[in-house]
């Protein structure tokens, strides 16, 4: 493949070669370019290239993801040359995607964008979701499960809150298509009343998150935007970073095919262990008649019933990749099962992907991406249950010596102490998200000018992400805590989700080539439509056996239609003086449908500059092969939240006729977006022959126009109104080690360090200070005050604590709350290690967050229970006159439930070996190994783990627990052929 430009050569020589590794193994699809020109090429299956190239001599550029960019020099009379690219340790030299149609080398970036390869995502242990293979990889950004149940969960959020009260995810992007990560209620709510009131929607149902259905083996790299600086161009939905996902393709060459398979199994990774009671305590603490029943029934363990189990794992891989220089094609297909450690729960996933691309002409390609997954998930009945049914909450008040197993005739007691029998719900009860999606891009290429110093490109993009989403909770009516004639009689709730967004945009693509000089300048447009329709049916009072929805006493109906339409442009001029110095401007323009004004645009502006000092002459030195200063300043916003510009109704009876009612929060047609503003300056250092690589970044973001609630005079029939009304400050920095210390024939060792710290303050606040998260002030919530931090967690307090009846020390502000923490770490380590050593490879990650806070509502339930684990310590008392949960409960205040949230994690570790191709076929590679997930977890939190979040990963409080579903490690055996 070789693009003339239009222009006659009469003096031209074929470059050719080969092109390797340091194992001499051939490199497919390395990108050769003639330097100064637009003449280009790849390798084929082989490795090889042929490159027509003007005059007698000329330096072609290579490059390739993973490796160090290099140049070489040709003639007429080389002749067939073989080219050995080193690995880059630095991987300044990386192509790094910013746009739909730009791309840029790292070493001329001016952000820090972070970017991992699929080695780094799932080359050392198999992942569930794809959200989990990112866990500790990223400097800047935070990743958490919500709870250990199977099928996704977790919460990524990147360079602290960016929102009060709106999504603190990041937009995710996929081949250009954008990516649904809603959260969508299962309407278990009804049964746990954990939102209070029977509410049929609430962020207490521990659902899934839509990002776990994308497979993680489809995907060739992932970078991240971590800020408004680097994420401007993709202003209203940007706020909180940018997620740019590719996937794999096809190159050119014979057909290559890659199976792997992997078996797994998954244990606890903790069980807490029960209270120890004999005959004679239970006299003491609970009379006669209980210690009677401690000797009829003896103790169980019903943690370990529920909990320690063996659950199995397996995933099955297969990949066909090929092409010509003109069609290329990468097919594949996975299955994945992963029990649960809890019986009845667990994930289920199909995912096939084809991704195809066609060369017409030198002048008009196409690139279509497609992907269907299909999944299920059973999640079990988890976290806050006020009707004290979810199987966590009905744990902590079963005594060890109730007996709850069921008869020969398979039926079960009641639970004496509370609603639900705990093995009864595990054994009976449906809890299940099924989903149907497809994600689908057409890409057409447009090359309208090709010269040698000019080329003109258009690109059109049309994306579509839709998925179907039902959800079935089944709560049979012959639960023993449906027997009260007064109780809901058995439960069916059946819902069922449509939602999908369509992406169209154009995009204009100018480059002007001097000697030492390059301009580029694009200019796009794109649409964005998103619908989203839930309903949820909830039937109540089941006949018999029956689940359908018509054989029921009751049914309700919630319904939730949710339209927007976003559209904007974008416009961007990037100079190149020589790969010296790297400057670039640009602006977005955004309206919504969801704005106060939909028509009104919202303007996004970004400047940035980079300084490559290694690449001037006077440069030198031998030693430090790269250095590179930047700054870069960029906006982005967040769209008003759907609705927030209308007065809602709700549905009421009304003298038995529907009827409307006015809900209680007033729109405001004046509401806008919140804008983030972020400046953030760095340094990039290389040195020891690309052995040893530095980056540091330190960046300022502030937040303007938080979208907030604020109280309006009751006469006016509401309670609150949305407005825009309050400033948030993050600030921090981060900074990456990476290090080659041994590089030899035989033995390879590559290490990584990354460290990031960030902090928040609530700057700006128009309306009065408030709480949120939590449940109440005496428990632990967030508070919302200006000058302290956004993820601060309060409480009340003793005042016989304070000095001489003074408490300013305890509470300067006098609003009766003391500050016991921050959610927010002090700072996240991670340390990455690849040893190569002749044909085996070991690895390992580390993760250390040091220092933050949370809510353990957990031991406060376990402890109004008497069954704590830990209740008959000794060490929480400075006295020594209590144990552990009569100090906990006898402290007035919220102290005792806010703990430490640090820990030390071996995310992943693995042990590979790869046979030589003589010793079985020529033609396959063949690899074996074992791995691990969470197999060391150290931490003083107290309960199964500290990454937990009951309201959900969407929201600003998101480390408070209410009984989740327990955490498990995992260990795989991996096998993996490839033709």
């Amino acid at each position: 493949m070789c693009f003339l430009g239009g222009q006659a050569a009469f003096a031209q020589f074929t470059a050719s070669g080969t092109v390797v590794d340091e194992d001499q193994l051939p490199l497919i699809g390395v990108s050769i370019i003639v330097q100064g020109s637009l003449l280009g090429t790849v390798t084929d299956f082989d490795g090889k290239f042929t490159l027509e190239c003007p005059n007698q001599e000329a330096i072609l550029e290579f490059s390739y993801i993973g490796y160090a960019s290099l140049e070489q020099q040709f003639t007429a009379s080389l002749g067939e040359t073989i080219i050995t690219m080193p690995d880059a340790v630095t991987q300044l030299d990386e192509v790094v995607i910013t746009g739909l149609a730009t791309s840029v080398k790292r070493s001329n970036l001016a952000n820090s964008v972070a970017r991992i390869g699929s080695a780094e995502l799932t080359g050392v242990t198999s992942q569930p979701t794809m959200d989990a293979a990112m866990y500790g990889k990223f400097t800047g950004a935070e990743i958490k499960a919500n709870s250990g149940a199977p099928g996704g969960g977790m919460s990524i959020r990147l360079r602290g809150v960016t929102s009060i009260f709106g999504d603190q995810q990041p937009m995710y992007i996929m081949d250009g298509v954008i990516l649904d990560n809603s959260v969508i209620s299962n309407g278990t709510n009804a049964v746990s009343a954990a939102a209070g009131g029977g509410n049929t929607s609430t962020n207490q149902d521990d659902a899934s998150n839509r990002i776990a259905d994308i497979d993680p083996e489809d995907i060739e790299s992932i970078e991240i935007l971590k800020g408004a600086s680097a994420a401007a161009q993709y202003g209203s939905r940007a706020a909180g970073g940018v997620v740019i996902i590719t996937t794999k393709r096809g190159k050119a060459g014979e057909t290559g095919v890659s199976f792997s398979q992997v078996f797994g199994m998954s244990t606890p990774t903790r069980l807490l262990g029960t209270r120890g009671w004999s005959e004679q305590k239970v006299r003491d603490v609970y009379g006669e008649d209980e210690a009677q029943r401690y000797l009829a029934n003896g103790e169980s363990d019903y943690e370990k019933e529920l909990y320690d189990r063996q659950a199995f794992a397996t995933t099955s891989r297969l990949e066909v990749y090929g092409g010509s220089e003109k069609t290329q094609y990468m097919l594949g297909g996975t299955y994945k099962k992963n029990d649960g450690i809890v019986d009845r729960t667990g994930y289920e996933k199909t995912s096939f992907r084809l991704n195809l691309g066609h060369k017409f002409t030198d002048w008009f390609d196409i690139g279509v991406t497609s992907n269907y997954i299909n999944s299920t998930a059973d999640r079990g009945f988890f976290n806050n249950g006020n009707n004290n049914n979810t199987i966590g909450y009905a744990l902590a008040f079963t005594r060890p010596w109730d007996d709850l197993h069921p008869d020969a005739d398979g039926n079960y007691p009641a639970n004496p102490r509370v609603g639900s029998n705990v093995l009864e719900t595990v054994a009976k009860i449906t809890n299940r998200e099924e989903v149907s999606r497809f994600i689908g891009g057409a890409r057409a290429n447009f090359k309208l000018i090709t010269t040698d110093k000019h080329s003109l490109k258009a690109v059109g993009f049309i994306g579509l992400d839709k998925y179907t989403l039902r959800t079935t909770s089944i709560f049979p009516q012959d639960l023993t805590f449906y027997q009260d004639p007064t109780s809901l009689g058995g439960v069916s709730i059946q819902g069922n989700t449509v939602n999908s967004i369509r992406t169209l945009e154009a995009v204009l693509v100018h480059s002007w080539f001097m000697d030492n000089f390059s301009l580029r300048t694009q200019v796009g447009v794109q649409q964005i439509d998103v619908d989203l329709n839930t309903s949820i049916s909830t039937a109540t009072g089941l006949n018999g056996s029956q689940t359908n929805l018509d054989q029921a006493a009751s049914v309700s109906v919630y319904q939730n239609i949710q339209p927007q339409q976003d559209k904007g442009f974008f416009a961007q001029i990037e100079g190149n003086w020589d790969d010296k110095l790297i400057a670039t401007i640009g602006i977005r323009g955004d309206k919504s449908s969801n704005n106060g004004d939909a028509n009104e645009l919202y303007y996004y502006p970004k400047a940035n500059l980079a300084f490559n000092l290694h690449e001037f002459d006077f440069w030198s030195s031998d030693f430090v092969n790269n250095l590179k200063f930047r700054v870069a300043y960029g906006e982005a916003g967040r769209f008003a939240n759907f609705g927030d510009r209308f007065n809602a109704y709700d549905g009421t009876l009304i003298q038995l006729n529907s009827g409307l009612e006015t809900n209680t929060l007033r729109g405001n047609t004046e509401v806008g977006p919140e804008r983030q503003k972020e400046i953030e300056f760095g340094f990039d250092l290389g040195f020891w022959d690309h052995r040893v690589g530095l980056d540091y970044t330190y960046y300022i973001k502030s937040i303007e126009d938080l979208l907030l609630q604020a109280q309006v005079p009751t006469s006016t029939g509401y309670i609150n109104k949305v407005v825009n009304a309050g400033e948030l400050k993050n600030n921090g920095m981060e900074i990456g080690l990476t290090i080659n210390p041994v590089r030899r024939t035989n033995f390879d060792w590559f290490t990584r360090l990354g460290f990031w710290t960030n902090d928040s303050e609530i700057t700006k606040l128009d309306i009065p200070a408030f709480n949120l998260g939590g449940f109440a002030a005496s428990l632990g919530q967030y508070r919302i005050q200006q000058g302290q931090s956004a993820t601060q967690i309060v409480g009340t307090f003793n005042r016989e604590d304070c000095e001489t009846g003074d408490c300013s020390d305890l509470d300067p502000d006098g609003d009766g709350f003391r500050v016991y923490g921050n959610a927010e770490p002090d700072f996240n380590l991670t340390w990455s290690n690849d040893f190569n050593f002749y044909r085996f490879t070991f690895s390992f990650l580390l993760h250390y967050k040091g220092g933050g806070h949370g809510i353990n509502l957990s031991t406060f339930l376990y402890d109004l229970a008497g069954t704590t684990w830990d209740y008959d310590d000794t060490n929480l008392d400075p006295t020594g006159a209590d144990v552990n949960g009569d100090y906990r409960l006898g402290v007035t205040g919220a102290s005792p439930w806010i703990e430490k949230t640090q820990y030390l994690k071996l995310r992943e570790v693995g042990l590979y070996y790869t046979f030589p191709r003589s010793s079985l076929n020529d033609n396959a590679t063949i690899k074996i190994g074992f791995s691990g997930r969470n197999l060391i977890n150290i931490f003083d939190y107290n309960s199964y783990d500290p990454e937990v979040s009951n309201f959900g990963g969407n929201v600003l409080a998101n480390a408070v627990e209410v009984t989740p579903y327990p955490y498990a490690k995992t260990f795989n055996f991996h096998f993996n052929v490839t033709f």
